[in-house]
Protein backbone atom coordinates (compact mmCIF):
# COMPACT_ATOMS: atom_id res chain seq x y z
CA UNK A 1 0.00 0.00 0.00
CA UNK A 2 1.40 3.52 -0.76
CA UNK A 3 2.70 5.45 2.18
CA UNK A 4 0.28 8.37 0.75
CA UNK A 5 -2.79 6.67 2.47
CA UNK A 6 -1.13 6.71 5.54
CA UNK A 7 -0.36 10.88 5.55
CA UNK A 8 -2.75 13.21 7.72
CA UNK A 9 -3.75 16.61 6.37
CA UNK A 10 -1.57 17.98 8.99
CA UNK A 11 1.32 16.75 7.49
CA UNK A 12 2.61 16.09 11.03
CA UNK A 13 2.76 13.11 13.42
CA UNK A 14 1.92 13.25 17.08
CA UNK A 15 4.09 10.33 18.09
CA UNK A 16 4.35 10.29 21.67
CA UNK A 17 7.06 8.47 23.60
CA UNK A 18 6.68 4.87 23.59
CA UNK A 19 3.12 5.25 21.54
CA UNK A 20 3.87 1.69 19.60
CA UNK A 21 0.35 1.73 18.03
CA UNK A 22 -0.42 1.76 14.83
CA UNK A 23 -1.92 4.73 12.72
CA UNK A 24 -5.38 2.92 12.87
CA UNK A 25 -5.60 2.77 16.53
CA UNK A 26 -4.59 6.43 16.54
CA UNK A 27 -7.48 6.87 14.68
CA UNK A 28 -9.68 4.70 16.64
CA UNK A 29 -8.89 6.64 19.89
CA UNK A 30 -9.56 9.99 18.15
CA UNK A 31 -12.64 9.17 17.30
CA UNK A 32 -13.82 6.88 20.65
CA UNK A 33 -12.90 9.99 22.89
CA UNK A 34 -14.43 12.69 20.99
CA UNK A 35 -17.69 14.68 22.20
CA UNK A 36 -18.97 13.41 18.32
CA UNK A 37 -18.99 10.34 19.37
CA UNK A 38 -20.45 10.44 22.77
CA UNK A 39 -23.36 12.25 21.51
CA UNK A 40 -24.48 8.95 19.83
CA UNK A 41 -25.73 7.54 23.40
CA UNK A 42 -28.24 10.45 22.99
CA UNK A 43 -29.12 10.38 19.37
CA UNK A 44 -32.44 7.93 17.93
CA UNK A 45 -31.54 4.71 16.29
CA UNK A 46 -35.11 3.83 15.47
CA UNK A 47 -37.45 4.71 18.24
CA UNK A 48 -36.66 7.93 20.33
CA UNK A 49 -34.34 8.16 23.15
CA UNK A 50 -36.50 7.59 26.29
CA UNK A 51 -39.41 5.32 24.80
CA UNK A 52 -37.95 2.10 26.05
CA UNK A 53 -34.80 1.04 27.94
CA UNK A 54 -34.05 -1.77 25.52
CA UNK A 55 -33.62 -0.56 22.01
CA UNK A 56 -30.44 0.53 20.53
CA UNK A 57 -28.99 4.06 20.26
CA UNK A 58 -26.60 5.40 18.09
CA UNK A 59 -23.99 4.62 20.28
CA UNK A 60 -24.79 0.73 21.08
CA UNK A 61 -25.42 0.25 16.82
CA UNK A 62 -22.16 1.94 16.08
CA UNK A 63 -20.61 -0.53 18.74
CA UNK A 64 -22.56 -3.52 17.26
CA UNK A 65 -21.48 -2.18 13.92
CA UNK A 66 -17.76 -2.46 14.43
CA UNK A 67 -17.96 -5.83 15.95
CA UNK A 68 -19.50 -7.11 12.81
CA UNK A 69 -17.08 -5.02 10.70
CA UNK A 70 -14.10 -6.57 12.32
CA UNK A 71 -15.74 -10.30 11.82
CA UNK A 72 -16.24 -9.57 7.80
CA UNK A 73 -12.67 -8.17 7.71
CA UNK A 74 -11.31 -11.87 9.35
CA UNK A 75 -13.54 -13.48 6.82
CA UNK A 76 -12.50 -11.97 4.10
CA UNK A 77 -8.57 -12.35 5.05
CA UNK A 78 -9.23 -16.05 5.85
CA UNK A 79 -11.30 -16.71 2.32
CA UNK A 80 -8.53 -14.82 0.28
CA UNK A 81 -5.42 -16.32 2.50
CA UNK A 82 -4.27 -17.89 -0.49
CA UNK A 83 -5.08 -14.24 -2.81
CA UNK A 84 -2.56 -11.87 -1.61
CA UNK A 85 -2.85 -9.74 -4.68
CA UNK A 86 -6.49 -9.44 -2.61
CA UNK A 87 -6.08 -10.17 0.77
CA UNK A 88 -2.95 -7.64 1.54
CA UNK A 89 -5.66 -4.57 0.69
CA UNK A 90 -7.82 -5.37 3.23
CA UNK A 91 -8.08 -3.04 6.14
CA UNK A 92 -6.60 -3.99 9.43
CA UNK A 93 -9.02 -4.58 12.38
CA UNK A 94 -8.70 -1.57 14.12
CA UNK A 95 -9.32 0.59 11.06
CA UNK A 96 -12.79 -0.99 10.31
CA UNK A 97 -13.43 -0.16 14.24
CA UNK A 98 -12.63 3.24 13.40
CA UNK A 99 -14.86 3.75 10.33
CA UNK A 100 -17.82 1.80 11.86
CA UNK A 101 -17.41 3.77 15.01
CA UNK A 102 -17.50 6.60 13.29
CA UNK A 103 -19.81 6.18 10.48
CA UNK A 104 -23.19 7.64 12.03
CA UNK A 105 -21.47 10.63 14.04
CA UNK A 106 -23.16 13.18 11.51
CA UNK A 107 -26.19 11.89 12.36
CA UNK A 108 -28.77 14.75 13.30
CA UNK A 109 -30.77 14.53 16.02
CA UNK A 110 -33.66 12.97 15.68
CA UNK A 111 -32.77 10.50 13.00
CA UNK A 112 -33.63 10.70 9.37
CA UNK A 113 -35.95 12.83 9.74
CA UNK A 114 -34.05 15.55 11.18
CA UNK A 115 -31.78 14.88 8.54
CA UNK A 116 -34.66 15.70 5.90
CA UNK A 117 -35.35 19.02 7.67
CA UNK A 118 -32.06 20.26 8.04
CA UNK A 119 -31.58 19.40 4.01
CA UNK A 120 -34.72 21.56 3.47
CA UNK A 121 -33.18 24.36 5.30
CA UNK A 122 -29.75 24.36 3.69
CA UNK A 123 -31.08 23.42 0.05
CA UNK A 124 -29.95 27.04 -1.24
CA UNK A 125 -26.63 26.71 0.98
CA UNK A 126 -25.73 23.30 -0.55
CA UNK A 127 -27.64 20.51 1.54
CA UNK A 128 -27.11 18.81 4.09
CA UNK A 129 -26.60 15.02 4.78
CA UNK A 130 -25.79 12.61 7.94
CA UNK A 131 -22.32 11.55 5.85
CA UNK A 132 -21.37 14.65 4.53
CA UNK A 133 -21.99 15.86 8.40
CA UNK A 134 -19.48 12.90 9.39
CA UNK A 135 -16.83 13.44 6.84
CA UNK A 136 -17.02 17.54 7.98
CA UNK A 137 -16.56 16.07 11.60
CA UNK A 138 -13.52 14.42 11.65
CA UNK A 139 -11.95 16.74 9.03
CA UNK A 140 -12.70 20.42 10.05
CA UNK A 141 -15.01 20.60 13.38
CA UNK A 142 -14.01 18.11 16.11
CA UNK A 143 -11.27 20.41 17.86
CA UNK A 144 -8.60 17.75 17.86
CA UNK A 145 -6.46 20.16 16.50
CA UNK A 146 -6.93 24.02 15.66
CA UNK A 147 -7.71 23.56 11.54
CA UNK A 148 -8.11 19.88 10.15
CA UNK A 149 -10.65 18.23 12.68
CA UNK A 150 -8.94 15.25 14.23
CA UNK A 151 -6.49 15.01 11.61
CA UNK A 152 -7.35 11.05 10.80
CA UNK A 153 -5.12 9.34 7.94
CA UNK A 154 -6.34 9.65 4.15
CA UNK A 155 -7.12 5.99 3.62
CA UNK A 156 -9.97 6.48 7.28
CA UNK A 157 -11.03 9.95 5.81
CA UNK A 158 -10.85 7.53 2.42
CA UNK A 159 -13.25 4.72 4.14
CA UNK A 160 -16.08 7.27 5.73
CA UNK A 161 -16.83 8.32 2.53
CA UNK A 162 -19.68 6.36 1.18
CA UNK A 163 -20.66 9.66 -1.37
CA UNK A 164 -17.33 10.57 -2.72
CA UNK A 165 -18.38 13.40 -4.81
CA UNK A 166 -19.91 16.93 -4.06
CA UNK A 167 -23.88 17.66 -4.69
CA UNK A 168 -25.47 19.84 -7.95
CA UNK A 169 -25.35 23.55 -7.72
CA UNK A 170 -29.60 23.21 -7.40
CA UNK A 171 -31.04 21.53 -4.97
CA UNK A 172 -34.50 22.71 -4.93
CA UNK A 173 -36.61 25.77 -3.76
CA UNK A 174 -36.81 26.72 0.03
CA UNK A 175 -37.69 30.30 -0.81
CA UNK A 176 -41.58 29.62 0.67
CA UNK A 177 -42.72 28.61 4.58
CA UNK A 178 -41.69 25.64 5.97
CA UNK A 179 -43.74 22.43 3.88
CA UNK A 180 -45.40 20.42 6.35
CA UNK A 181 -44.61 17.04 4.47
CA UNK A 182 -40.77 16.50 3.57
CA UNK A 183 -40.91 14.17 1.54
CA UNK A 184 -40.13 15.00 -1.44
CA UNK A 185 -37.04 16.95 0.21
CA UNK A 186 -34.33 13.67 0.57
CA UNK A 187 -30.97 14.38 1.54
CA UNK A 188 -28.17 14.78 -1.99
CA UNK A 189 -25.86 12.05 -0.54
CA UNK A 190 -22.18 13.65 -1.09
CA UNK A 191 -19.96 15.70 0.49
CA UNK A 192 -20.58 19.44 0.84
CA UNK A 193 -19.03 21.88 -1.31
CA UNK A 194 -17.51 23.91 1.87
CA UNK A 195 -15.63 20.78 2.37
CA UNK A 196 -14.44 19.88 -1.39
CA UNK A 197 -10.77 21.06 -0.39
CA UNK A 198 -10.42 18.27 1.68
CA UNK A 199 -12.44 15.72 -0.74
CA UNK A 200 -9.69 16.83 -3.11
CA UNK A 201 -6.73 16.08 -0.62
CA UNK A 202 -8.23 12.82 0.06
CA UNK A 203 -9.00 11.73 -3.42
CA UNK A 204 -4.99 13.03 -4.22
CA UNK A 205 -3.54 9.44 -4.78
CA UNK A 206 -5.63 8.18 -7.28
CA UNK A 207 -4.88 8.94 -10.75
CA UNK A 208 -6.86 11.34 -12.79
CA UNK A 209 -8.37 8.24 -14.63
CA UNK A 210 -8.97 6.51 -11.53
CA UNK A 211 -10.38 9.69 -9.71
CA UNK A 212 -12.84 9.88 -12.92
CA UNK A 213 -13.98 6.39 -12.76
CA UNK A 214 -14.22 6.61 -8.78
CA UNK A 215 -16.73 9.54 -8.90
CA UNK A 216 -19.12 8.92 -11.79
CA UNK A 217 -22.82 10.09 -11.25
CA UNK A 218 -26.26 8.66 -12.07
CA UNK A 219 -28.70 11.35 -12.73
CA UNK A 220 -31.80 11.52 -10.97
CA UNK A 221 -35.09 12.94 -12.52
CA UNK A 222 -36.30 14.04 -9.28
CA UNK A 223 -34.91 14.95 -5.52
CA UNK A 224 -32.28 14.38 -4.20
CA UNK A 225 -31.15 14.91 -7.99
CA UNK A 226 -28.17 12.68 -8.40
CA UNK A 227 -26.36 9.27 -6.94
CA UNK A 228 -23.12 8.45 -6.29
CA UNK A 229 -22.22 5.15 -8.35
CA UNK A 230 -18.87 3.71 -6.18
CA UNK A 231 -17.15 4.09 -2.84
CA UNK A 232 -14.18 2.58 -1.74
CA UNK A 233 -12.86 -0.97 -0.48
CA UNK A 234 -12.86 0.01 3.22
CA UNK A 235 -16.14 1.94 3.09
CA UNK A 236 -18.44 -1.05 1.34
CA UNK A 237 -16.98 -3.23 4.04
CA UNK A 238 -18.18 -0.75 6.26
CA UNK A 239 -21.45 0.07 4.55
CA UNK A 240 -22.56 -4.07 4.67
CA UNK A 241 -21.70 -4.00 8.52
CA UNK A 242 -24.03 -1.08 9.00
CA UNK A 243 -26.51 -3.20 6.75
CA UNK A 244 -26.25 -6.27 9.04
CA UNK A 245 -26.50 -4.41 12.14
CA UNK A 246 -30.04 -2.41 10.97
CA UNK A 247 -31.25 -5.66 9.45
CA UNK A 248 -30.77 -7.79 12.13
CA UNK A 249 -30.08 -6.23 15.80
CA UNK A 250 -33.24 -3.70 14.61
CA UNK A 251 -35.39 -6.86 13.65
CA UNK A 252 -34.63 -7.84 17.45
CA UNK A 253 -35.44 -4.63 18.85
CA UNK A 254 -38.81 -4.53 17.03
CA UNK A 255 -39.49 -7.82 18.40
CA UNK A 256 -38.86 -7.18 22.03
CA UNK A 257 -40.50 -3.81 22.29
CA UNK A 258 -43.53 -5.27 20.37
CA UNK A 259 -43.53 -3.63 17.11
CA UNK A 260 -43.17 -6.70 16.01
CA UNK A 261 -45.43 -10.06 15.96
CA UNK A 262 -45.47 -13.21 14.85
CA UNK A 263 -48.05 -13.17 13.13
CA UNK A 264 -46.44 -10.12 11.14
CA UNK A 265 -43.52 -12.00 10.61
CA UNK A 266 -45.30 -15.14 9.37
CA UNK A 267 -47.54 -13.39 6.85
CA UNK A 268 -44.50 -11.12 5.38
CA UNK A 269 -41.33 -13.26 5.27
CA UNK A 270 -42.30 -17.07 4.97
CA UNK A 271 -43.05 -16.89 1.32
CA UNK A 272 -40.50 -15.04 0.47
CA UNK A 273 -37.97 -17.71 2.14
CA UNK A 274 -39.04 -20.06 -0.10
CA UNK A 275 -38.12 -18.42 -3.41
CA UNK A 276 -34.60 -18.64 -1.30
CA UNK A 277 -32.35 -21.66 -2.07
CA UNK A 278 -32.56 -24.26 0.08
CA UNK A 279 -29.55 -23.98 2.23
CA UNK A 280 -31.16 -20.24 3.02
CA UNK A 281 -34.74 -21.89 3.78
CA UNK A 282 -32.93 -24.74 5.97
CA UNK A 283 -31.27 -21.72 8.08
CA UNK A 284 -34.39 -19.58 8.26
CA UNK A 285 -36.52 -22.68 9.80
CA UNK A 286 -34.93 -22.97 13.41
CA UNK A 287 -34.75 -18.90 13.17
CA UNK A 288 -38.39 -18.27 12.74
CA UNK A 289 -38.94 -20.91 15.30
CA UNK A 290 -36.91 -18.94 18.24
CA UNK A 291 -37.31 -15.16 17.00
CA UNK A 292 -40.91 -14.59 19.01
CA UNK A 293 -40.25 -17.59 21.50
CA UNK A 294 -40.46 -16.37 24.98
CA UNK A 295 -37.09 -17.68 25.95
CA UNK A 296 -34.89 -14.67 25.55
CA UNK A 297 -31.55 -17.44 25.14
CA UNK A 298 -33.57 -18.58 21.82
CA UNK A 299 -34.25 -15.44 20.41
CA UNK A 300 -30.66 -14.07 20.46
CA UNK A 301 -28.95 -17.70 18.95
CA UNK A 302 -31.28 -17.02 16.09
CA UNK A 303 -30.04 -13.73 15.89
CA UNK A 304 -26.49 -14.68 16.48
CA UNK A 305 -27.35 -17.23 13.62
CA UNK A 306 -28.60 -14.94 11.25
CA UNK A 307 -25.27 -12.22 11.80
CA UNK A 308 -23.23 -15.12 11.61
CA UNK A 309 -24.60 -16.17 7.85
CA UNK A 310 -24.21 -12.77 6.97
CA UNK A 311 -20.62 -12.54 7.48
CA UNK A 312 -19.47 -15.66 6.61
CA UNK A 313 -21.46 -15.59 2.91
CA UNK A 314 -19.58 -12.14 2.51
CA UNK A 315 -17.25 -11.83 -0.51
CA UNK A 316 -15.21 -9.81 -2.98
CA UNK A 317 -15.60 -8.44 -6.24
CA UNK A 318 -14.37 -6.21 -9.15
CA UNK A 319 -16.53 -2.82 -8.69
CA UNK A 320 -14.26 -0.54 -10.88
CA UNK A 321 -12.23 -3.39 -13.11
CA UNK A 322 -10.55 -0.37 -15.18
CA UNK A 323 -9.26 1.44 -12.19
CA UNK A 324 -5.43 1.09 -11.25
CA UNK A 325 -5.68 1.27 -7.40
CA UNK A 326 -6.68 -1.51 -4.89
CA UNK A 327 -8.97 0.48 -2.76
CA UNK A 328 -11.22 1.42 -5.28
CA UNK A 329 -11.24 -1.84 -7.51
CA UNK A 330 -12.90 -3.87 -5.11
CA UNK A 331 -15.41 -4.05 -2.89
CA UNK A 332 -17.25 -6.34 -0.57
CA UNK A 333 -20.84 -7.83 -1.00
CA UNK A 334 -22.89 -10.34 -0.08
CA UNK A 335 -23.49 -13.06 -2.98
CA UNK A 336 -27.15 -12.73 -4.29
CA UNK A 337 -29.40 -15.07 -1.76
CA UNK A 338 -27.74 -13.53 1.32
CA UNK A 339 -28.03 -9.85 -0.12
CA UNK A 340 -32.26 -11.22 -0.88
CA UNK A 341 -32.84 -11.76 3.01
CA UNK A 342 -31.01 -9.13 4.26
CA UNK A 343 -33.17 -6.84 1.99
CA UNK A 344 -36.22 -8.68 3.54
CA UNK A 345 -34.98 -8.47 7.14
CA UNK A 346 -34.79 -4.38 6.62
CA UNK A 347 -38.24 -4.38 4.66
CA UNK A 348 -39.94 -6.06 7.88
CA UNK A 349 -38.34 -3.90 9.86
CA UNK A 350 -39.36 -0.35 7.88
CA UNK A 351 -43.05 -1.74 7.32
CA UNK A 352 -43.77 -2.84 11.07
CA UNK A 353 -41.75 -0.24 12.50
CA UNK A 354 -40.27 2.91 10.97
CA UNK A 355 -43.48 3.28 9.14
CA UNK A 356 -45.94 2.64 11.74
CA UNK A 357 -48.09 6.17 12.69
CA UNK A 358 -46.65 6.57 16.28
CA UNK A 359 -42.69 6.70 14.92
CA UNK A 360 -44.00 8.65 11.85
CA UNK A 361 -45.76 11.64 14.37
CA UNK A 362 -42.92 11.18 16.29
CA UNK A 363 -40.71 11.92 13.72
CA UNK A 364 -43.09 14.69 11.64
CA UNK A 365 -42.78 16.80 15.61
CA UNK A 366 -39.09 16.71 15.74
CA UNK A 367 -39.15 18.19 12.09
CA UNK A 368 -41.13 21.12 12.63
CA UNK A 369 -39.04 21.56 15.86
CA UNK A 370 -35.61 21.26 13.96
CA UNK A 371 -37.15 23.88 11.48
CA UNK A 372 -38.39 26.32 13.67
CA UNK A 373 -35.26 26.42 15.62
CA UNK A 374 -33.06 27.23 12.44
CA UNK A 375 -35.13 29.42 11.46
CA UNK A 376 -34.68 31.60 14.73
CA UNK A 377 -31.07 31.14 15.46
CA UNK A 378 -30.76 32.44 10.91
CA UNK A 379 -32.86 35.35 12.24
CA UNK A 380 -30.84 36.55 15.00
CA UNK A 381 -27.56 34.89 15.35
CA UNK A 382 -25.89 37.53 17.37
CA UNK A 383 -28.79 37.05 20.05
CA UNK A 384 -29.18 33.92 19.98
CA UNK A 385 -26.75 31.20 19.50
CA UNK A 386 -24.18 30.65 22.08
CA UNK A 387 -20.86 32.57 22.59
CA UNK A 388 -18.37 30.02 20.55
CA UNK A 389 -20.97 29.53 17.78
CA UNK A 390 -21.53 33.41 17.07
CA UNK A 391 -17.86 33.41 16.73
CA UNK A 392 -17.72 30.77 14.28
CA UNK A 393 -20.98 32.59 12.43
CA UNK A 394 -18.90 35.55 12.55
CA UNK A 395 -16.14 34.76 10.86
CA UNK A 396 -18.27 32.64 8.46
CA UNK A 397 -20.68 35.00 7.03
CA UNK A 398 -17.91 37.43 5.54
CA UNK A 399 -17.44 34.46 3.19
CA UNK A 400 -21.60 33.37 2.91
CA UNK A 401 -21.30 30.74 4.62
CA UNK A 402 -22.97 31.44 7.84
CA UNK A 403 -25.99 29.00 7.14
CA UNK A 404 -23.34 26.28 7.10
CA UNK A 405 -22.30 27.06 11.00
CA UNK A 406 -26.10 27.04 12.15
CA UNK A 407 -26.81 23.79 10.81
CA UNK A 408 -23.14 22.29 12.19
CA UNK A 409 -24.94 23.85 15.31
CA UNK A 410 -28.21 22.20 15.31
CA UNK A 411 -27.05 18.89 14.17
CA UNK A 412 -24.58 18.45 16.70
CA UNK A 413 -27.28 18.30 19.10
CA UNK A 414 -28.40 15.69 20.84
CA UNK A 415 -32.08 14.77 20.94
CA UNK A 416 -32.94 16.22 24.58
CA UNK A 417 -30.32 18.83 24.13
CA UNK A 418 -32.97 19.87 21.12
CA UNK A 419 -35.64 19.26 23.01
CA UNK A 420 -34.25 21.49 25.83
CA UNK A 421 -33.47 24.25 23.31
CA UNK A 422 -36.82 24.18 21.68
CA UNK A 423 -38.49 24.65 25.09
CA UNK A 424 -35.90 27.69 25.58
CA UNK A 425 -36.91 29.64 22.13
CA UNK A 426 -40.39 28.81 21.76
CA UNK A 427 -41.87 26.69 25.38
CA UNK A 428 -44.35 24.02 24.61
CA UNK A 429 -44.36 22.66 21.02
Amino acid sequence: MSTSWLERRSDRSLNRQDDQRTPWQRDRARILHSAAFRRLQAKTQIMGVGQNDFYRTRLTHSLEAAQIGTGLVNQLKRRYQQQPELANHLPEESLMEALCLAHDIGHPPFGHGGETALNYKMLHAGGFEGNGQTFRIVSKLEPYTEHHGMDLTRRTLLGLLKYPVLPPEQLGDNSEPSPLSLIPWKAVKSVFHEDADVLDWVLAPLSTTDRALFQQLERLEQSPWQKSCYKSLDASIMELADDIAYGVHDLEDAIVTGYATEEQWRAQIPAAVDALPENMQQLMQPVTKALFRPEHHLRKNAIGALVNAFITSAELYECLPDASAPLIRFNAQLPAPQQRLLELLKGFVFRNVISQPDIQQARFRCQNMLLKMFDAFASDPNRLLPQNTQQRWQQAQSDGLGLRVICDYLSGMTDEYAETMYQKLFGAL
